[in-house]
């Protein structure tokens, strides 16, 4: 049976392309809108033939042109944002253009569509760095410490504010780090990329002691898919993780041995912590997603390996 229309904002990004596969499996009917160019858009290549699926190139801070695409729309699924940290780090405009004015024209489209579902990709990161504490959905005195951070806070701000004026339910996942087929950037992304260039030698950023949740990013849509299937009215908030954790230099000895490589001299840039803005550690209380249903088939360092067994790494060798 159908499940209505969805439109998912930044569907032709890493996570947003596994999450079109997910609804698509379960009836959807869905529009993906990202900035890409479509001869580009090579992570949903393989929906061209879905007569279910469609893509429109749009800037989302075009508020007449996403309005009209939002039209008769089900539920939105906002996931576009600025994804990498470490970009924002130097100019906090990109957070500000991709991260949360991109949610006040999602927003906007849904009050003036008058779309009853909303679904917000947010982040481990509006917790800022409270190492030592057990992160609930209720924690209070939330500081964010990279502009990344801020802004999926602001944003969650209008989206509960929006969610109470216009009747408008809206669902938020809290996710760490998230891994798997097709992923642009991260740890993984970056270990290869350096390898590639110069399989003797690996620059760890900080001391390589950074202690992260990964999820996989099936796991992950999976579960988008689910709970908004069942979401009703109100404003819910979900940490979304795998109850483990997997050090950096645990992923970079994954890497390695991934590809073979037994003689990689690791060169760590010092300090606690990768870059300025990065939380070295954190650790999510998941109880109340797990009472409503959220599964994982991998753990942290299971996601990892999984995410290598599925990417085509080659050395031209």
């Amino acid at each position: 049976m159908a499940k209505g229309k969805a439109v998912i904002s930044g569907g032709a990004g890493f996570i947003g392309s596994h999450l079109a596969d997910s609804l698509l499996r379960r009836g959807w009917e869905v529009l993906a809108i990202d900035r890409i160019r479509p001869e580009q858009a090579s992570n949903i290549g393989h929906l061209a033939g879905d007569d279910r699926f469609s893509y429109a190139a749009n800037d989302l801070k075009d508020q007449r042109s996403v309005e009209r695409l939002t039209e008769s729309s089900d539920m939105i699924f906002h996931l576009a944002a600025n994804s990498d940290i470490r970009k924002g780090q130097k100019d906090p405009g990109i957070d500000l253009k991709d991260t949360f004015l991109t949610t006040v024209s999602m927003l906007e489209a849904a009050r003036t569509n008058e779309v009853k579902k909303f679904f917000f990709a947010s982040t481990s990161a509006v917790y800022g760095d409270l190492r030592g504490v057990k992160l609930r959905e209720d924690t209070g005195c939330l500081a964010p410490i990279s502009y990344y951070g801020a802004y999926k806070l602001a944003s969650e701000a209008a989206i509960s504010s929006y969610s109470y004026m216009n009747g408008m339910g809206s669902l938020v996942f809290r996710f760490p780090n998230v891994v798997g087929p097709r992923l642009t950037h991260g740890v993984i992304f970056d270990f290869i990329e350096k390898l590639r260039t110069d399989p003797k030698r690996l620059e760890i950023l900080g001391d390589g002691r950074q202690s992260k949740q990964y999820v996989y990013v099936k796991d992950l849509t999976e579960a988008i898919a689910d709970f908004s299937s069942a979401m009703e009215s109100g404003h819910e908030v979900y940490n979304i993780s795998t109850e483990s954790f997997t050090t950096v230099n645990e992923i970079a000895d994954m890497v390695c041995e991934k590809l073979g490589l037994t003689d990689v001299a690791y060169e760590h840039t010092g300090g606690d912590r990768g870059w300025k803005g990065d939380v070295p550690s954190f650790d999510y209380d998941v109880e109340k997603a797990k009472r409503i249903g959220w599964r994982y088939n991998y753990d942290s360092s299971g996601a990892v390996k999984k995410t290598l067994e599925d990417l085509d790494i080659s050395f031209g060798r």
